[in-house]
């Protein structure tokens, strides 16, 4: 699977209405973008001197289905608007792989 993830700091004045309005945005793409297998977004919660504002993860088959994804005018929109309200984005996309299935007790946990 394909990682995407987005990191974002928003203006200073941008209000915390317009990040509501984004978050309803956001929350409607996987509905309209079948490309999409995963997703998750959110505003930071411990705002510390290396926090970023927002971030969003989103998981895709293969490139194809991410670029397409890209290139979708639902995706645009939504860019557009980011592109009013932050002040810097960044974002990476890598390769994740399935974490292997363990044949343990849960009980057992933590390992010693």
């Amino acid at each position: 699977m394909l990682q995407h993830v987005v990191l974002m700091t928003f203006k200073p004045e941008v209000r915390s209405e317009e990040i509501d309005a984004l978050e309803r945005l956001l929350d409607d793409l996987p509905n309209r973008i079948v490309e999409i297998q995963t997703y998750e977004f959110g505003r930071d919660v411990l705002r510390s001197a290396r926090s970023w504002d927002f971030a969003l993860v989103a998981g895709f088959a293969n490139l194809d289905t991410l670029q397409r994804y890209q290139r979708h005018p639902d995706h645009l929109a939504v860019a557009a608007r980011l592109g009013d309200l932050c002040r810097q984005i960044v974002c990476v996309d890598f390769e994740s792989k399935p974490l292997p299935v363990v044949d343990r007790d849960p009980l057992e946990w933590p390992l010693r």
